[in-house]
């Protein structure tokens, strides 16, 4: 892959839709509100790989219990669309059964991910599954979910930063932005 010759992924932000600040105190507020709901109880979080990782590291650092982690590794993307089919490239490495879980998302859109994660987990008979979200795109929802935290509502745009990428670059940027056109129009990067 051929990469693009920009210096500085900043240069190709249109628009920022949520700032670092923003971000930051947001997820300062659902920690607290995940940490207040599980006093007293063992929790495992489950971020989705690679989306929510940025979003996980800061959540992680502000939850005040005790937690355990595992991971999951899925995709359904190509390019800005989803593809509707879900590819689970690493699973849980310990079992969910009668564990209090909780799924860690950046985004969720049309719902097709999350809830493959969300039915595959419930297989394993846990006590409790839970959805916190950093974004949620409600308007092209194709799935009922349930989110029970979630950071900001989004409109229907193609985001990109603190996690979310367009062809796995973008990932870097501090904030959630939308890119020039010109750059989800480029064939190559």
């Amino acid at each position: 892959m051929q990469l693009k010759k920009t210096i500085n992924v900043h240069d190709d932000v249109a628009e920022i839709i949520f700032n670092e600040q923003q971000i930051q105190e947001r997820v300062k507020e659902l920690a607290l509100k995940i940490s207040n709901d599980y006093i007293g109880k063992q929790v495992t979080l489950v971020p989705i790989l690679k989306g929510a990782a940025i979003f996980f590291g800061d959540l992680l650092k502000n939850i005040t219990i005790p937690i355990s982690l595992d991971f999951m590794m899925v995709s359904s993307y190509k390019n800005t669309l989803s593809s509707g089919f879900v590819c689970v490239e690493l699973d849980l490495r310990e079992t969910a059964e009668n564990k209090n879980i909780l799924i860690v998302e950046d985004i969720i859109d049309t719902g097709i991910t999350v809830d493959c994660v969300y039915e595959r987990i419930k297989l394993q008979k846990p006590k409790s599954i839970k959805i916190c979200s950093l974004l949620d795109k409600p308007s092209r929802r194709r799935k009922i979910i349930n989110i029970d935290y979630f950071g900001f509502e989004v409109q229907d745009k193609f985001v990109v930063g603190y996690g979310a990428d367009f062809n796995e670059i973008y990932r870097n940027l501090p904030y959630i932005s939308v890119l020039k056109n010109e750059i989800y129009e480029e064939k190559e990067f």
